[in-house]
């Protein structure tokens, strides 16, 4: 296999083409697959897609600010990166280039329970830029406990996950057998052989291919039920954590104004990838509507289906707050590692750019539902 050019990765599906061929299949389909048929990660994708912008002439100036803020905090790019689990399948050091990414860029870094790297290592590259994911299991004390080591560990912005009651089905994952701790069957221990770079980078980085977060713990079972949150659990966390709040998973407009009134600071709507429900509709269409709901100046974060520097302004102009970018982030890590991730990064950021310039704006702050045809 050749050597990566810097202009073979110019778009996300370019990323996601090269770690296709990079990564061995069970690892690409963690990543890459979602639940039952992924219809529903198709149409979430589509509907991003099938907006259309409407541009502007002749409008005065060269200058184009994609700078932001999300919850009282300057950004110098308008998009953060999201949490995502076992990111080190990967590259053995995506969690540490992904931490790196928080103060280069002054943006918001989020890391899952389910990381490949504690808490603690990856807080101590991101620095204030870090947030942290919490999934609760089937004891909301548990949940509680975790909570507190990240604020003992320094996190400052907690992200409390709610739409992994149980884990969704993704036939591609069950087709490989994925499970964790991984162990190789014996046709995955092949897959593995022919993509040797990948199995040694693995073998000789001496990572765990877990979630280290419960390292020392007792054994964990990736299909423990994850539904030990509900409503009595947020009034607790809200009153136990007193840096930021955020609630991901949400895409029902009154799930939303609800959680708002237990005083949570800000709403992530995201389908998850389309990982956990086929048949959810697709997230960019629900995001104006719980913008209705909360009000203009409550705090909406937003991810799934955001591929490009447009589908961030589409995400914009349909009510988001900030911007949160997943999977084209692992397909970047894995087709070249740093390099990739900061290349992507550049793009998307200078797609952002020429967005604007297409609109007539000068500030990302200046996007509106004005700027889409309806």
């Amino acid at each position: 296999m050749r050597n990566l050019s810097k202009d073979d990765l110019q778009t996300s599906d370019d990323a996601r083409r090269i770690a296709k061929r990079k990564l061995p299949r069970m690892a690409f389909d963690y990543f890459d697959g979602a639940a039952l048929t992924e219809h529903g990660d198709f149409l979430g994708r589509k509907a991003l897609k099938d907006i259309r912008l409407l541009p502007k002439v002749l409008c005065k100036g060269t200058e184009r600010d994609i700078s932001h803020e999300i919850l009282g905090k300057k950004t110098d790019l308008p998009f953060g990166i999201a949490p995502m689990g076992m990111c080190n399948l990967s590259n053995p050091k995506a969690d540490k280039f992904i931490a790196k990414i928080g103060p280069k860029y002054n943006v918001p870094v989020c890391f899952s329970t389910m990381a490949s790297t504690s808490m603690e290592k990856t807080f101590n590259i991101s620095g204030e830029n870090g947030w942290f994911q919490l999934y609760v299991y089937d004891d909301p004390d548990d949940g509680l406990k975790m909570a507190k080591r990240a604020e003992i560990a320094g996190y400052t912005t907690l992200i409390l996950t709610v739409d992994v009651p149980d884990l969704g089905r993704r036939p591609r994952e069950l087709r490989h057998n994925f499970s964790v701790p991984w162990w190789p069957t014996f046709t995955q221990f092949f897959d593995c052989a022919l993509h040797p770079k990948w199995s040694l980078s693995m073998l000789t980085s001496g990572n765990y291919l877990g979630p280290e977060n419960f390292k020392g713990m007792p054994p964990f079972r990736r299909d423990r039920p994850r539904a030990g949150a509900d409503w009595d659990f947020l009034k607790r966390l809200r009153k136990q954590w007193k840096g930021h709040l955020i609630v991901k998973g949400i895409l029902d407009p009154n799930d939303a104004v609800k959680i708002k009134s237990y005083g949570v600071d800000a709403i992530y709507v995201s389908g998850h990838g389309a990982r956990q429900l086929d048949s959810l509709p697709a997230p960019i269409t629900q995001l104006p509507k719980i913008r209705k709901l909360v009000g203009n100046e409550y705090p909406l974060i937003f991810d799934t289906g955001v591929r490009n520097g447009e589908d961030v302004i589409k995400a914009y102009a349909s009510g988001a707050s900030f911007v949160m970018l997943g999977r084209p982030i692992l397909y970047a890590i894995a087709a070249d590692g740093e390099r990739g991730l900061r290349t992507i990064i550049h793009y998307i950021s200078k797609e952002i750019t020429v967005t604007l310039a297409q609109l007539g704006l000068g500030k990302i702050s200046e996007v509106n539902e004005k700027n889409i045809i309806s």
